[in-house]
Order: C-alpha cells, then structure tokens, then sequence
C-alpha cells in the first residue's frame, strides 16, 4: 500500500524544526530513522500533512559522559549503543538491550530517541529507559523540557510529547558506586518484538550493597511499559533455578500446570520453593550456560 499524500522538508537547523512543528502541530510527523514511521504512513496508520526529516541537523547524535549522566542523541543509532563498550560495567543493561533489537539492517538506521517516542508496548527501549531511571529532553519552540521515563509512556503509543515538541536528548544517571545489569526478553523468534521483556539496573553503595535497583518491564500482565523502584531492599535474590519435574509425578499436571518446574529463590540463604510452567528441555545446566553467553550470541 502506498502512503497517502504529504509534504517533506529536510530543515538543515534545530530552531527550523521547532518552527515547523510550532506552525503545523498534529500535522506534522518528525522523521529520524523512519523504522517506526515509514510502516506506518504505508499502512495508512498515520497520515501527517507534512513530514519533518531531522536527519540533517547537528547535535542530536552521540554518547558522551556529562556532569554525571550519560547523554545519548536522541538520533543516536541502536547501532551506536552496541558498539559504546565504554559503557560496559555502568550501564550493561543499554549493551544487553542493543543486539536483540530487530536485525542489523534495523538497527543501522534506526534511532534510539524515535523508538522510544514511538512508545510501542513490545518495544525494547522503553524497558530499559525505566530501568536506569532516564530522562528525555524535549524542546519546543516556547523552550525545554526534561520528562522523567516513569512518566513519559502514558499508553500504548502515547506519550507525554506535545505535538509541537521533538525529543533532542535521553539522559541516563551514572553515579560514583559499581553498578551493573541486563536485558532478558522472550521472543518468538529472532528479530521479533518481545513477547515479554525485563531490564534491570543495580546500583551499589559504598559498603558493597545493593542502594537502588530498578526494574522495567513490558508484556508482562499489562496492556503498558511498567516500572519499579527499589531503594535499600530488605532482601536481595541471590539464585533463581529451574528444574524440571519428572513425568510420573502428576500432582502438577493435575493442578493444569504443563512442563512443570520447580522454582527455586535462594534469598538471603533461604530457599523457597514453586510449581509453575517451563520449556521441556530447560534445566540448570542450560541456564547457566545460556547466561554465561554474551547477548549477541544468546539472540541466536
């Protein structure tokens, strides 16, 4: 299907874009990358009156550290992330995240600011922007704007950008303690959208514990991205192992629980024990063996 009509200008300045979007409002479509967009104009899904093509204009892309955060161009590519192995030990979730997003072709020109604003519910980012606590900075033609992630995914493609905003910045909080995490998703096959999805971003304290922790999620019981915030947790959950039940025991098959696993939660040295649901052939020593992997070789 061909897209219906429009107008496309390629504005060469941030200050023209901001004019553009002040003038046209819900008219106006901002291009970056077009991996989100493009489908949708040939779909008919989004039918704007004139298309906004940002990719000429300067200082919407890079990675840099800056007075405590790191600042990622919202025309960054997903390409970009994957290869900042500078990150690596601060912010592990953004390098786990970047090589399970779609293919290379996707990711060569995709952008990491038009995945996030495209706010879609099995996307990757929006997990992990929640996780580590992101910021977005929008500008307009009346100013800025910093819009914290925990509020900035409204719905299912809904945000809280107005129309006449365009996001220029993602600012991501470093502090001065070790931290670490990743990026875990379930998907039907490679290069999909998840099917369910968990970032998680640790940050420790001086004395070695865990000082915050936060969690972000999609497709897990909810319509929408959700989050969590622990700060000095009471407990920490040192092992989860899966393994599996012999056939002949039969009380889960009874209960309606198919591949039935056992759970185990070591936490703070106490075990806790749970039925529920497994792939046949997952057990302890493929789960170690699949978390050991480096991410691109576990999206394979």
């Amino acid at each position: 299907m061909f897209p219906a009509a429009f107008d496309y200008i390629a504005p060469g300045a941030l200050d023209e874009v901001l004019s553009l979007l002040n003038q046209h409002g819900d008219d106006a479509k901002v291009l970056a990358g077009g991996q989100s967009l493009i489908p949708l104009l040939k779909l008919r899904f989004a039918a704007p009156v004139i298309v906004i093509d940002i990719g000429k204009v300067d200082g919407l892309e890079g990675i840099r550290r800056e007075n405590g955060h790191v600042r990622i161009g919202a025309r960054t590519r997903h390409r970009d992330v994957e290869s900042a192995t500078d990150l690596r030990g601060t912010l592990d979730v953004l390098l786990d995240a970047a090589p399970l997003i779609s293919d290379p072709l996707i990711r060569n020109m995709g952008t990491v600011g038009g995945s996030i604003c495209h706010a879609d519910p099995a996307g990757d980012w929006g997990a992990v922007m929640l996780a580590v606590g992101a910021e977005f900075v929008v500008r307009s033609a009346s100013g800025e704007r910093v819009l914290p992630a925990a509020g900035f995914f409204e719905g299912p493609f809904t945000t809280g950008l107005h129309a006449d905003e365009v996001m220029t910045e993602i600012r991501i909080p470093v502090g001065a303690g070790r931290s670490g995490g990743t990026y875990l998703k379930l998907e039907r096959k490679v290069g999909d959208f998840a099917s369910v999805a968990t970032a998680v971003h640790i940050v420790l304290g001086d004395d070695g514990r865990i000082a915050a922790a936060g969690i972000g999620s999609t497709g897990a019981d909810a319509p929408t991205l959700t989050s969590s915030v622990l700060v000095a947790p009471p407990v920490i959950y040192q092992t989860i192992l899966y393994r599996p039940v012999k056939q002949r025991r039969r009380p889960a098959h009874r209960a309606g629980i198919r591949n039935p696993c056992i759970l185990i939660l070591r936490t703070a040295g106490v075990n806790t024990v749970e039925m529920r649901g497994c792939e046949p052939k997952q057990n302890v020593g493929t789960l170690r063996h699949q978390l050991k992997r480096p991410a691109r070789y576990r999206a394979r």
